[in-house]
């Protein structure tokens, strides 16, 4: 080691990397993988949804029903899935199609 050398070896140094025994030892539990780029999100990207709960659809409803529920402020998407769930507790899909 020269003189300008930043490196100086302490009771931290987890090996020495010299040791070729030392080295194989400390790395024997390392997790092997292809690279970082592989695990790593994209910016503004969600990640996978462990179960997923919710399937997104396109459905047409009365201009009047979004409008009342978009005037009771932010979250009314989960406010008027909270009154469908709702309506199904008393009610079947069979009787609307009577």
């Amino acid at each position: 080691m020269n003189a300008r050398s930043t490196l100086k070896p302490s009771a931290d140094t987890p090996y020495n990397a010299a040791d070729e025994k030392a080295t194989e030892a400390f790395w024997s539990d390392a997790i092997a993988h292809k690279g970082v780029a592989e695990l790593r999100r994209l910016r503004g990207q969600r990640g996978a949804q462990k179960t997923p709960k919710k399937a997104p659809v396109s459905i047409r409803y009365d201009r009047e029903v979004i409008e009342a529920f978009k005037a009771s402020g932010p979250g009314w998407q989960t406010r008027m899935n909270a009154a469908l769930a709702d309506w199904l507790k008393n009610h079947s899909p069979k009787e609307l199609s009577k």
